[in-house]
């Protein structure tokens, strides 16, 4: 029986020439990241790689069309594909490190074997994605109105780098959707039938600093986040090794259609559903992991338990206020299209709920929330 692993060897250094150095980065590495961080970050280090950068293949959560365009404008034949950028970055990096990556829809509909074509390199450029130890890409699959996650084998990475440095040119909004995200991250993973002693450990590790670092932002401001990133970064980590072995659940799979009609982004539509979901286990199940779950931030948060999630949500709306789905552009006829669409394509995190839902017990977590 499976218990615990961590794929790619994992290293820390404090700045990009750091990391440059110990990767040895040189013509035959293809980068992929974004403007905003090449030029504060990557331009003053001349590197000699290929790079290209999401940016110029559209905007929001990347896609299948987006995936098969970079794929396209690949140079030559790269050894290492080194992703530095947030989860959408890191996604897209997983798919083009892959013998045969178009059509994208044939990978999801098994009409593909993904094998790994080229050594893959993740560096973190967020608090939230934990992407880097974990064998999941999320696309939006444009011809199909929704996102779906795939998780195989291939998608680990080689390495994983983390660089504090990085965060500080995260700006406000991205640290707080991110962070959000880590935070689902780690609270799924602690729910999951399929967690055990060792994924706990990371998950509520997770739980704690990301918390305790929310009560630092809310009492001193928005800028004191900058001195909480290798605690944030860290964080992060840990919640990607826990949902890499234990999996993600509800959270994620009610969140992808709202990212996959509204161009939500992904922290964002989690956090949209987060207590929803949680509130709906509480209604079947009082006791199990949820106990533990829900005393454990409890305690931190210097509440009573019958007023977690109450208290939970007045932390997490200082840092990004939260909005119901109809300030999205949500309609009330979405509802059963999304109901429709996690029960149809989100078997995969559906199997990882804490209580089992069915059709209606979806539909009701979304008029909820609406």
């Amino acid at each position: 029986m499976k218990t615990f692993s961590i794929k790619p060897d994992v290293l820390m250094v404090d700045t990009c020439q750091e990391l440059a150095e110990a990767l040895h980065l040189g013509e035959d590495d293809l980068i992929i990241t974004n403007h905003y961080i090449y030029n504060p970050c990557l331009a003053q280090l001349q590197l000699p790689c290929s790079f290209l950068f999401k940016e110029e293949y559209g905007a929001g959560e990347p896609s299948d069309e987006m995936a098969e365009a970079m794929y396209r404008d690949i140079q030559g034949n790269p050894k290492r594909i080194i992703a530095i950028g947030g989860g959408s970055i890191i996604d897209l990096a997983k798919f083009l490190s892959l013998k045969q990556v178009v059509p994208v829809l044939d990978l999801f509909d098994g009409k593909i074997v993904p094998e790994k074509g080229r050594e893959l390199v993740i560096v973190p450029a967020t608090c939230g994605t934990g992407s880097e130890v974990t064998n999941v890409a999320v696309l939006s699959l444009v011809r199909r109105n929704t996102k779906k996650g795939l998780a195989v084998d291939a998608f680990y990475a080689d390495q994983a780098v983390l660089v504090p440095e990085l965060l500080k040119t995260l700006p406000y909004g991205a640290f707080a959707t991110s962070s959000i995200d880590a935070l689902v991250h780690a609270v799924e993973s602690a729910l999951s039938p399929k967690a055990n002693d060792m994924t706990k450990l990371f998950s509520y590790k997770a739980i704690e600093q990301i918390l305790k670092g929310y009560m630092q932002i809310r009492n001193y401001g928005r800028e004191s986040r900058l001195l909480l990133s290798k605690e944030f970064l860290l964080a992060s980590h840990y919640a990607g090794i826990a949902f890499g072995n234990a999996g993600c659940a509800a959270v994620h799979a009610l969140s992808y259609p709202l990212g996959g009609k509204y161009h939500v982004a992904h922290g964002e539509s989690n956090y949209a559903m987060f207590t929803g979901v949680l509130n709906c286990y509480l209604s079947v199940r009082t006791d199990g992991e949820i106990a533990v779950l829900n005393q454990f931030i409890a305690q931190i948060l210097g509440c009573s338990e019958d007023t977690v999630y109450t208290e939970l949500e007045k932390l997490l709306s200082s840092i990004l206020p939260k909005k119901a789905l109809h300030e999205y552009g949500v309609t009330r006829e979405d509802l059963q299209e999304f109901t429709d669409s996690v029960m149809t394509n989100q078997g995969r995190l559906m199997a990882n709920n804490f209580v089992p839902l069915d059709r209606d017990m979806v539909y009701a977590i979304y008029k909820t929330l609406f």
